[in-house]
């Protein structure tokens, strides 16, 4: 008897399992070069505080020592280059990301901010890693582990690369826990949001998808619990801004 066929979540619609990566690299290949330019619009500029406090929670050395980060799906560099800037002269960092006109964006930045020699930039899956076991000093993922069709496997991979003693940390969107402005905040999303995306990139179809998988993406709880079947301990999270978005971290013990 065969299996029967397996779906997940592509915004609102259920498309089999095997569809969905393809349809979210036509996402980001579509938005890729105004990607940051819109995540500043959308958020009016609040996901570069979210963004900086990824980076102090993660808190990388400012010695010489050495400290190898992993950041999946962190195509444009926003992450490793703020790690970059905090940490001392053994900080290196790898940018993998699955899209190829996501890091060729995340390339020229790291030209121009003469980080050539302490950022790399790889294509890969975050289900699949090509890296060894245990490899990394620290794992982040922001805005990018609920386009991952199978978010286990991802999990999985994070703890795998890790060595013992190292952090996992996960920016992504939230549940917003504030009355009245959860109505507000759907109400941009929305009705303000797609509209934005046709004008500054030309396509709102890919922004409606944006936002209708963040209502997909699991709460901070049931997250959380997906976090420790992989593996990890000492898993939290703190939300910010009235729960727009959530801040998790587990540790490989």
């Amino acid at each position: 008897m065969s299996e029967p066929d397996q779906t997940t979540h592509f915004g609102n619609r259920d498309v089999p399992l095997e569809d969905k990566q393809g349809l979210v690299n036509s996402v980001f290949r579509s938005v890729a070069s105004r990607y940051d330019l819109m995540n500043d619009l959308m958020s009016g500029g609040l996901h570069r505080v979210w963004k900086n406090i990824m980076v102090n929670t993660l808190d990388p050395p400012r010695s010489e020592r050495p400290f190898a980060l992993l950041d999946v799906a962190g195509g444009t560099g926003d992450i490793a280059f703020r790690a970059a800037k905090a940490a001392g002269d053994g900080f290196r960092a790898t940018v993998c990301d699955i899209n190829m006109d996501m890091l060729r964006v995340g390339r020229e930045r790291a030209a121009a901010r003469h980080h050539d020699d302490r950022v790399a930039f790889v294509e890969g899956n975050a289900e699949e890693l090509a890296f060894p076991d245990r490899a990394f000093d620290g794992y982040t993922i922001a805005f990018g582990i609920r386009n991952v069709p199978r978010i286990d496997r991802a999990l999985a991979e994070a703890f795998r690369v890790l060595k013992p003693g190292s952090r996992f940390l996960c920016l992504e969107f939230s549940t917003v826990d504030v009355p009245g402005l959860d109505r507000l905040y759907d109400l941009f999303s929305f009705k303000v949001i797609p509209p934005l995306g046709r004008v500054v990139t030309g396509d709102a179809e890919s922004y409606q998808y944006l936002v209708e998988s963040i209502r997909k993406f699991p709460k901070p709880a049931a997250f959380a619990d997906m976090i420790r079947s992989a593996g990890f301990s000492r898993v939290n999270w703190q939300t910010l801004s009235g729960g727009i978005v959530a801040l998790h971290t587990g540790w490989r013990l």
